[in-house]
């Protein structure tokens, strides 16, 4: 209970605890976030980011959100505005209301009527570098190198 000393409440040698499969991020409406996100399990965005998110898994932006700068992910589903660079391995879906202008590279790509679309596009397997997990991408990030492809 409170106070309780007992030790298998807490991660023990500085480890994380592991990921659940079923776990969900989300930024809400009105939340702002400037500099790098990084997430093993999917994320929502309906708020806004000004930066760059490396996901480990699927972005959604939501009809509020809206993501500037750079987007490294598996899946991703565009209903909002997004502007910049993004980089998905599998399906970027845009739905009939989203505003995407940038670079694009995604192994598939669906654009439903209505949405506004003007990217620079690159598709297929062939187009799509390997996918790095946040972890090695926030390894460059700190030592200024790239970290070894898995």
């Amino acid at each position: 209970m409170f106070g309780s000393k007992d030790s298998n409440t807490k991660p023990r040698n500085g480890s994380v605890a592991p990921v659940n499969p079923n776990s969900f991020n989300s930024l809400v409406q009105g939340t702002v976030v400037e500099g790098t996100v990084r997430s093993e399990s999917d994320i929502r965005v309906d708020g806004l980011i000004k930066g760059k998110l490396f996901c480990d898994a699927k972005v959604v932006i939501g009809p509020t959100g809206q993501i500037e700068g750079e987007i490294r992910c598996v899946n991703a589903v565009v209903e909002g505005k997004f502007e910049g660079t993004i980089v998905v391995t599998e399906l970027l879906n845009v739905r009939e209301n989203a505003v995407v202008a940038g670079e694009v590279t995604t192994g598939k790509l669906l654009v439903q009527s209505g949405a506004i679309f003007n990217v620079t596009c690159n598709m297929g397997a062939q187009s799509v570098p390997a996918a790095k997990s946040s972890v090695a991408v926030k390894k460059e990030d700190e030592k200024g190198v790239k970290a070894p492809n898995n």
